[in-house]
């Protein structure tokens, strides 16, 4: 289908006269589930987890972390470190005296993990006495929870630790339920819940949550003492019980009445409208390559990057493109717990603005003055004078092509994204069961800038490179290895690309034991291939959402004196070293031109451009050539904002992954000097005026240097080389 065809087919997908309801054309199937939430606890498992912790903690504090985990590896109950659990249990202090304690899940754990010393201990009694207050700061609150620590070293106990002391129940468990926020974000959500849940669950309307809620949800319990559960509206639910197994259990009942209830207002099985014709997995996946880097780029804020997730399933593709979307996506979270990931509203634009750059800005700057509306309009709402935080999205919903999340690094944008399909799909359903409501911006605002919430991102100072991705090709050998560990540690995300797909797999499983998987990926890219240069970099899009730097490293040795040369293999150093270079520029060049944010190239040229040696005329034409580009793409790339730089290394080995240069090139080496291996790196380390030896990670330290920008220089040379005067700049 033509792109003309395909807007029209869009055109008319917006059209609300011809579309119907949101809800009747996709499949309400609860957010994020192929079925169910079904009890997966089981004896058998229950007591290996009990002997397991035997000398390091109790058995009811084992069992704790058994159900929690359960609770934590189920989406339908909570996402990405969201809801929290608690065991009231005894344990002895230094003077062998034995104290009634709390152990909850500590801020920053997360559930489908969890072990005993993320449930950190606090004394209880102490707590339980705070509730005849009648207020308590948020500040002196969590000062009061932090004093009271058996262990001053461990992590803040969650921010509704009093709520959990304030229950006399022995086990707590508090999930932000997909089907029980489908049912409270109603007009009549209270109604709702009671007809699904029964007599034996509270309701409570919405309460920010610290030690006002935890007043509120104490007195609902003590008013009704055989209740099963407190729901609380548009935040989530709370089970108990005297034992592990009971409390889990009532958690898993009243979320599965919640679902079936949802399931049989919505109806049972509606047609499902698939995504816009011609867009199958595949189009979608290259219409996004294309888009990406012009989305990243208008959302750049104070000279910041994002990192991308792009999520594309056919339902999330198809909800995309209808044509109530841009009117529920403006609505608020499912829970205000979300807020800090996704902000409030998504941005929604069409594939044809998330392809113009100008176009795409001016999206991103209306989206921008809406915040800014909302924070000037709600500031006053909390005790301290906030600083707005960017005002840009966190989701954009491209029609068509499903939602991109993003954020500083790979794990929050796969947060984000999460958090994102789960909102639309629990969006889709709420509107089948009735109308979905969100919570007011208000209170939403209240909750985005409550510190105790921020506090969940951290302070860290961010990584130099932080936010941008790199594209490295040759990952595979010595140095561009050492190149991607340099840029890894520096806070990169880097695309490893290299011809040899064994070699590259070998780098990647190094790394990412190293560095993380998250913050790195890989693809088989032959640079010689326009093609193949072409796809890495739009697989860099897809995975990351762009790239800012660009490290053009591929290269192959020939050792040959003229009179010798094979024109075959002359060509095909050329072929790699040179032409390689350039079609690397030119593909890095219009991913750059779509960013609009900058960039910075570092080519990794050799010693051997300004120091040639005899029998390496392949080699020495072929990089000179390389740095020769390398300079008019500096001139070329500077009206982008990209500086582009050289390298001119020497005598790099390697020795976590050896060098194909090497390789190649030493046999001949050591034999015309009559030197082994150790001898021939020993020659190397003496011949320079320092006297050291030259490693990939050398190497590295000079791209990150040129990489964060340290000084405003383009179209320099940096030799790496322990000093040879032959080979000084001139």
């Amino acid at each position: 289908m033509s792109g003309a065809g395909r807007q029209e087919r869009l055109r008319r997908r917006r059209d609300p006269q011809r579309s119907p309801g949101i809800h009747q054309t996709i499949r309400p199937s609860l957010p994020g589930q192929p079925g169910p939430v079904n009890s997966l606890w089981n004896d058998t498992d229950a007591q290996a987890c009990i002997e397991r912790y035997a000398r390091t903690c109790s058995a009811e504090l084992a069992l704790r972390v058994y159900t929690s985990r359960l609770i934590g590896r189920e989406p339908g109950l909570v996402l990405h470190g969201g809801g929290n659990t608690s065991v009231k249990t005894t344990l002895r202090d230094a003077l062998g005296e034995e104290l009634e304690v709390l152990c909850v899940k500590g801020s920053g754990s997360d559930l489908a993990e969890v072990e005993p010393a993320g449930l950190p201990a606090v004394e209880l009694a102490p707590l339980v006495r705070l509730r005849a207050l009648d207020r308590l700061s948020d500040e002196e609150m969590v000062n009061q929870v932090r004093r009271r620590l058996l262990d001053s070293t461990a992590p803040n106990p969650s921010v509704e630790t009093l709520l959990h002391a304030f229950l006399p129940e022995t086990f707590v468990d508090h999930t932000h339920a997909d089907a029980i926020l489908v049912l409270t974000n109603q007009p009549d959500g209270a109604v709702r819940i009671r007809e699904a849940l029964g007599p034996r669950v509270a309701v409570l309307p919405w309460t920010m949550p610290g030690f006002p809620l935890a007043k509120a949800v104490a007195d609902a319990y003590e008013r009704q003492r055989d209740l099963e559960g407190i729901v609380l509206l548009q935040h989530g639910i709370f089970t108990f019980g005297p034992d592990a197994k009971t409390s889990y259990e009532r958690m898993i009942a009243l979320v599965d009445r919640a679902e079936r209830y949802a399931a049989r207002r919505a109806g049972a099985q509606p047609p499902r409208t698939a995504p816009p014709e011609g867009l199958d997995d595949a189009a979608a996946a290259r219409a996004l390559e294309q888009v990406a880097p012009v989305v990243r780029g208008a959302l750049a804020f104070e000279g910041r990057r994002w990192i991308a997730e792009w999520r594309g399933a056919e339902d999330v593709r198809a909800l995309s493109a209808h044509a109530n979307a841009r009117q529920l996506f403006a609505t608020g979270p499912l829970t205000p717990d979300h807020v800090i990931r996704t902000k409030g509203p998504y941005l929604v634009v069409s594939e044809a603005e998330a392809g113009s750059g100008e176009a795409m800005r001016r999206a991103v700057d209306a989206y921008a003055e809406r915040y800014t509306q909302y924070f000037q309009a709600h500031r006053g709402r909390v005790a301290r004078p906030p600083r707005m935080l960017d005002p840009r999205p966190r989701v954009v919903v491209i029609e068509g092509l499903g939602l991109v999340a993003y954020g500083p690094d790979k794990r929050a944008a796969r947060i984000a994204a999460d958090i994102a399909v789960h909102t639309l799909r629990g969006k889709v359903l709420a509107e089948g069961v009735g109308r979905y409501v969100d919570l007011p911006p208000g209170d939403l605002f209240e909750m985005e800038y409550w510190s105790l919430e921020q506090a969940k991102l951290g302070k860290a100072k961010p990584a130099p490179l932080a936010g941008q991705v790199a594209l490295v090709t040759g990952a595979g050998g010595a140095i561009g290895y050492g190149i991607c560990d340099a840029l890894l540690g520096a806070g990169a995300h880097v695309v490893l690309t290299d011809r040899d797909a064994t070699a590259l797999e070998n780098a990647l499983d190094k790394l990412g034991m190293r560095h993380g998987a998250a913050q790195l990926n890989g693809a088989v890219v032959d640079v010689t291939d326009e093609a193949s240069v072409r796809d890495g970099f739009r697989h860099a899009c897809r995975h990351f959402g762009g790239v800012d730097i660009v490290v053009p490293n591929a290269g192959i040795a020939y050792a040959a004196a003229l009179a010798e040369i094979d024109p075959q293999r002359f060509r095909r150093t050329l072929d790699v070293n040179l032409t390689g270079t350039m079609l690397v520029l030119r593909a890095a060049q219009a991913v750059f031109a779509a960013q609009g944010t900058g960039g910075s190239v570092v080519i990794q040229a050799s010693k051997n451009v300004f120091d040639p040696g005899a029998g390496f005329g392949a080699y020495s034409a072929s990089k000179a050539g390389a740095h020769q580009l390398g300079k008019i793409a500096a001139l070329e790339f500077a009206p982008l904002g990209v500086r582009v730089n050289m390298i001119n290394a020497d005598a790099v080995f390697g020795d976590e992954v050896p060098s194909g240069l090497w390789a190649e090139v030493g046999p001949e080496r050591m034999k015309a000097r009559g030197l082994d291996a150790e001898g021939l790196r020993d020659f190397y380390r003496q011949r320079s005026l320092l006297k050291v030896e030259v490693t990939p990670a050398h190497v590295g330290a000079a791209v990150v240097f040129f990489a964060t920008g340290a000084t405003p220089t383009t179209g320099a040379t940096l030799p790496v080389d322990g000093g040879i005067p032959g080979a000084f700049p001139r």
